[in-house]
C-alpha cells in the first residue's frame, strides 16, 4: 500500500479509502468485520463513515458495527485513521441535524459512543449549512480540539466558495481549518477540476473522491450484462449516462482490456495519479470486492492511456483543457 499526507496535515493516510456505507444495509457485521481485517492486513488504514449510515435515522447502524469491531482489541483503533461525518437528520426534533455549535456537540458524543472510542480523527461535515455562520461552526469544533475529541477536520460536497469561506474564517481564528474535501469525482463526472478541486490545491486540502466508478458505470458495466450479472448502474443517474453514452463506455472498456486492467481499478488508478487527490474511496460488499480494488494502487497509466481518457472523458466547460475561468470563458 502507499501513503500520502491528508491535505496540509502531518496525517499519513493510505491511497485507498475504505467507505463503510454499505455495512450494515448490504454485508452483514460479521463480513464487515472480515472486510475491515482485510483491509488492515494490506496496509489499508483510512476508514470512512457517517452518522446516518446505516439509513435507520438516529441508530447510527454503521457506526455501531465499527465500535463493536474496534472492541475486539487487537490495535484495530490504533491502527486505523479514523472519519466520521455529521449534517444529516439524526431525529425528529430540531437541532438533531446540521452545523448548529449544539448539535455538533451532540453529534460527536453520540458518534463516539457508538464507535467506542474517544477520539475522531477526521471529523466531516457532510454538507455545507448555509444557515449557521462560520464563527459558530468554527467555535464548536475548536471546542472538540481542544477537548481531545477530534483531531482534524474536513468537509464533504462543498463548491470551491465555501472552501474559500471555511478557510479564511478558520484563519481569523488563527486555526488549523479544513485538512479534506469528500466530493464526487471520476472520469464521467469531472466539474470539481472548475473549480473545488484548484481551491483545495490552494488550500492544501486533501481531496477524497466519493462515487469513484460513478455507481458501477466505470466497472465493467457492458461486460457484466454481457455475462447476465446484476449491476448497479441498470438504474439512477449511472443508467442515464450509459444510455446517452454506451459507444463511449464501449471504447472505455475495450482501452481496459488494451491495458491488462479491470475498468475499475483504471478509474481508481486514473484518479491516483490527479493532483491533489488525497485517495478515492472504495465501498466494497464482500473481501473479494476489496480484493479487486487493491490492485489499482499499483497500476500506473502511461501518458498515451491519460491522453485517450481525456478523449473518451473530456474535462468539462466548452474549454475544458484549460482551467477556470478560461474553460467557460475567454
Amino acid at each position: 500500500m502507499e501513503y500520502t499526507q491528508l491535505g496540509r496535515s502531518g496525517l499519513s493516510v493510505s491511497r485507498l479509502v475504505l467507505g463503510t456505507m454499505n455495512f450494515g444495509p448490504e454485508t452483514s457485521e460479521e463480513d464487515s468485520h472480515a472486510i475491515m481485517d482485510h483491509a488492515h492486513e494490506h496496509g489499508i488504514n483510512f476508514f470512512d463513515t457517517a452518522n446516518v449510515y446505516g439509513w435507520q435515522q438516529g441508530e447510527g447502524v454503521t457506526e455501531q458495527i465499527i465500535g463493536r469491531w474496534f472492541a475486539r482489541g487487537g490495535g484495530r483503533r490504533e491502527k486505523t485513521v479514523l472519519a466520521t461525518k455529521l449534517y444529516g437528520k439524526m431525529g425528529e426534533w430540531p437541532n438533531e441535524n446540521r452545523l448548529s455549535a449544539l448539535n455538533i456537540r451532540r453529534a460527536a458524543d453520540a458518534s463516539l459512543r457508538r464507535l467506542q472510542t474517544d477520539y475522531i480523527d477526521l471529523y466531516q461535515m457532510h454538507h455545507v449549512d448555509r444557515n449557521t455562520p462560520w464563527d459558530e461552526i468554527w467555535e464548536g469544533f475548536s471546542v472538540l480540539r481542544l477537548q481531545g475529541k477530534v483531531l482534524y477536520f474536513g468537509s464533504s460536497n462543498f463548491a470551491g466558495w465555501h472552501l474559500a469561506q471555511a478557510q479564511e474564517a478558520a484563519r481569523s481564528r488563527h486555526f488549523l481549518g479544513l485538512v479534506s474535501e469528500q466530493s464526487l469525482y471520476n472520469l464521467a463526472s469531472r466539474w470539481v477540476e472548475l473549480e473545488v478541486l484548484p481551491a483545495a490545491r490552494h488550500y492544501g486540502i486533501g481531496l477524497i473522491p466519493w462515487s469513484p466508478l460513478y455507481g458501477g458505470l466505470l466497472g465493467g458495466v457492458l461486460r457484466k450484462q454481457r455475462e447476465g450479472a446484476t449491476v448497479r448502474s441498470n438504474s439512477g443517474r449511472a443508467a442515464q449516462v450509459l444510455e446517452a453514452g454506451r459507444d463511449r463506455i464501449e471504447a472505455y472498456e475495450k482501452l481496459a482490456v488494451d491495458l491488462g486492467a479491470d475498468p475499475a481499478n483504471v478509474a481508481l488508478a486514473w484518479l491516483l495519479h490527479q493532483e491533489g487527490v488525497t485517495g478515492p474511496i472504495i465501498g466494497p460488499r464482500t473481501i473479494e470486492h476489496l480484493d479487486g480494488a487493491l490492485t489499482a494502487v499499483d497500476l500506473k497509466l502511461e501518458s498515451e492511456a491519460l491522453a485517450r481518457l481525456d478523449e473518451l472523458f473530456p474535462p468539462p466547460g466548452p474549454n475544458g483543457a484549460k482551467p477556470a475561468p478560461e474553460a467557460y470563458a475567454w
